[in-house]
């Protein structure tokens, strides 16, 4: 199996996918855990197939519960019809850590030869605006045309998204952000669907978001313990702003 090593950090493939210069969706613990929330959402309702996950001595020991199954908490997906990989992390990953994941995650971005990244994440605020903002160190999907969502003129990402948006500028892969305003203290699926819908614009997609808004009061529920554990973590490197 391919994989990608660092001294503290792998990714670890346990099942063969096909993929050619893929383009990657990464969504990790952030306001509104809307990353999470969006990318899961659209590798549940695409079917796409779990095939790896990252080790690391930085992630703390932990196993996910969702719906039943036990999953890794840093869990990688491939959809091969589309050549679309997805990053779904559900764990706060500590500040000292963070460096060398994102070491290990452009490792293997690299051995896959992927084209374009592609972060979700959230701003914390008070209250989702209903817009989707971008930026890209090219706007090759023309986003500034598409109604609902906003380029980004000024900002500042940090954390594991901003790392790995900085090793994009110096690799040859497009690296790009959607964004949205999201609940600082809760899960906010009404700005995940928000995200979903923008991809969809984006990306070509056709995911229902739908069920996001449907079932919201259960999703905020089922987050209430992350979202917690995001809002104890978030001062020490999660600082975004637009």
């Amino acid at each position: 199996m391919q994989h990608s090593t660092r001294a503290s950090a792998e990714v670890r493939e346990f099942s063969s996918v096909r993929l050619e210069e893929p383009t990657v969706m990464a969504g990790f613990v952030g306001a509104g855990l809307v990353g999470p929330l969006a990318v899961g959402h659209i590798v549940e309702s695409m079917g796409f197939s779990e095939f790896a996950c990252m080790r690391s001595r930085h992630i703390p020991p932990a196993a996910v519960f969702l719906r039943g199954h036990l999953q890794h908490p840093f869990r990688l997906y491939a959809h091969e019809g589309t050549n679309t990989c997805a990053i779904v992390c559900e764990i706060t990953l500590p500040v000292e850590g963070i460096h060398d994941i994102v070491s290990a995650t452009f490792d293997w971005l690299a051995s896959r030869g992927a084209s374009e990244l592609v972060v979700l994440d959230g701003i914390a605020g008070e209250a989702h605006d209903g817009r989707a903002y971008y930026a890209a160190e090219r706007d090759t999907h023309h986003a500034d045309a598409v109604p609902g969502i906003s380029m980004i003129t000024r900002g500042y990402i940090a954390g594991i998204s901003g790392g790995l948006l900085d090793e994009c500028l110096l690799h040859d892969v497009r690296g790009s952000a959607l964004l949205v305003r999201a609940n600082r203290d809760a899960a906010d699926p009404g700005a995940a669907a928000t995200l979903v819908n923008a991809v969809n614009s984006l990306y070509g997609t056709r995911v229902d978001a739908s069920p996001l808004l449907k079932d919201a009061g259960e999703i905020e529920d089922t987050y209430s313990e992350l979202s917690r554990r995001y809002a104890r973590h978030r001062g020490e490197a999660r600082g975004m702003y637009m």
